[in-house]
């Protein structure tokens, strides 16, 4: 479907952690959103015209109810924070390449997550048919989300501070754990995300991560989020491809992170 601007309408929100909130909107996108695709929302600001993309959570498409959980990390977002059910709120969409499902058929799925890179695996874990272990990162005890993964697979926490599961990275988990799989679904931090490139080229399987990165448009003109590939872009005859509109996940073997 052609990327389009709407008035959705907030059907609710929520503070779940210190400064994350879950935002449930009312519109006709939740019919064609897909793991790993974000929104691109506008703020009443007349200072802040271009749309802040926040990824998807999660979706129930038979309701036309899109939730997206996000972080307040400016002025923009903490307004957004503020916003209560009935609100009308302009969103772009859907944006992006999400995750391709059908590369996890017959196989075991890793999905991986990383601080607010946490939130669109949800989606991502629910969409997956077959067999899955969710490995999941935090800084502390706000496990935000947690017991909502914990209802499709088992769940192994690693957290920076060691106040719950173990201590350190996502890694240091699914070492802890013996996790095994043959493919691999992970968002977050660059820093997580290139420990996971490293991670399954070792073990040569298969690994799609979704890059974080600061948006402008969000739909591929500003060429404002760009990063190094091992192939040429089409659209800049460069190294480099856009993240709002080839990604944001992209296979790890074709980024250079």
């Amino acid at each position: 479907m052609a990327k389009r601007k709407e008035t959705a309408r907030i059907y609710r929100q929520e503070m779940l952690a210190n400064d994350i909130f879950s935002l449930t909107i009312e519109t006709s996108m939740a019919k064609e959103a897909h793991a790993g695709q974000f929104l691109g929302v506008y703020i009443e600001d007349a200072s802040r015209l271009l749309a802040r993309p926040i990824s998807i959570c999660d979706v129930d498409a038979a309701k036309g109810l899109l939730r997206m959980v996000y972080r307040i990390s400016g002025e923009g977002t903490r307004k957004l924070s503020g916003y209560q059910r009935g609100k009308a709120l302009e969103v772009l969409g859907v944006l992006g390449n999400g995750y391709d499902i059908q590369v996890t058929e017959g196989k075991r799925t890793i999905v991986i997550g990383g601080g607010i890179g946490i939130p669109p695996m949800l989606l991502a874990a629910k969409s997956i048919p077959g067999e899955k272990e969710i490995v999941l990162g935090y800084a502390d005890e706000q496990t935000f989300l947690r017991d909502e993964f914990e209802r499709e697979a088992k769940v192994h926490i690693a957290t920076m501070d060691g106040s719950i599961g173990t201590k350190g990275t996502v890694i240091d988990a699914m070492d802890a754990a013996q996790v095994k799989g043959d493919v691999i679904f992970a968002c977050g931090p660059m820093p997580m995300l290139r420990a996971v490139k490293q991670y399954a080229a070792e073990r040569q399987i298969e690994a799609y991560i979704s890059l974080e990165e600061r948006m402008a448009c969000g739909v591929g003109a500003c060429l404002g989020c760009v990063c190094r590939t091992v192939k040429k872009d089409g659209h800049t005859h460069v190294n480099n491809t856009r993240i709002c509109t080839e990604g944001p996940v992209f296979d790890a073997k074709e980024v250079e992170i």
